[in-house]
């Protein structure tokens, strides 16, 4: 049943203004928006609290919808969501969630990435979507770098980030040493004289891909522990591609 707003500012509405690009709770809560994004994450086993659509949503998707556990449903137009959102949308509907439990080191898929300080939370989604794409089921990440479920790199992940499993470390150091423990061979993207080219890479069964902060790129200390260093050949004169459009051209020559 929909649930008409007879009030905006209702604790249920506000965390629809209160959780912006970067923003997360202590209970993992999470803002996706868009139709393609919230239908995308509504097809997976993340917990929905509520979604905030207008009528148009909601009778385009009411088979779809039916089947769903979605607890409330509340009905809105484009202009009460604005002032609910308190700017401008263009969009059609909204989903609160929470996002799911980062995973352990020991239950990565074969194949990781592993992002070295990545700031840009479009990067993230970007990266994501490749990932979900080309079948790297695993990222790994610090703090400082947007979560996955980042309202922002959801939205540029187009919700795949529902796709894959993620891991929060707190030291890229001891993570790089606990995964080749494990059996995995650490590479590193990057431009150095004795790194392999891309097309001469040999990739074993259980790999980690390390790509590096868009400015600075991978410290060398980070280096010195990485396994092997690869770098994409490019034109002279050309220094490096954005670390989205690397992180793909690589995984798709990791994974095939």
């Amino acid at each position: 049943m929909l649930i008409k707003i007879d009030n905006i500012n209702i604790p249920d509405l506000e965390i629809y203004s209160s959780l912006r690009e970067s923003a997360f709770r202590e209970d993992g809560s999470f803002i996706a928006d868009s139709p393609k994004v919230v239908n995308l994450v509504l097809e997976s086993d993340v917990e929905i609290k509520s979604m905030l659509a207008t009528q148009e949503y909601y009778d385009e998707f009411s088979e779809f919808l039916e089947s769903k556990n979605i607890p409330k449903k509340y009905l809105t137009t484009k202009e009460e969501m604005k002032k609910i959102v308190g700017h401008k949308i263009h969009h059609n509907c909204m989903m609160h969630g929470i996002r799911p439990c980062d995973v352990s080191l020991e239950d990565l898929d074969d194949e990781v990435l592993l992002l070295d300080g990545i700031t840009s939370a479009e990067n993230v989604g970007s990266i994501v979507r490749s990932c979900a794409a080309l079948g790297v089921g695993s990222v790994v990440f610090a703090n400082e770098t947007p979560h996955p479920f980042n309202r922002r790199a959801l939205r540029v992940s187009m919700g795949y980030s529902t796709f894959i499993k993620s891991h929060m470390h707190t030291d890229i150091k001891k993570t790089i040493v606990e995964l080749q423990s494990k059996g995995y061979r650490v590479f590193a993207a990057e431009v150095a004289p004795d790194s392999t080219p891309l097309s001469q890479v040999q990739t074993p069964d259980k790999w980690v891909l390390v790509m590096g902060h868009e400015g600075r790129g991978i410290a060398q200390d980070i280096l010195a522990l990485c396994d092997e260093i690869v770098t994409i050949e490019m034109q002279a004169g050309v220094k490096s591609f954005n670390v989205g459009v690397a992180a793909s051209l690589m995984m798709y020559k990791f994974m095939n």
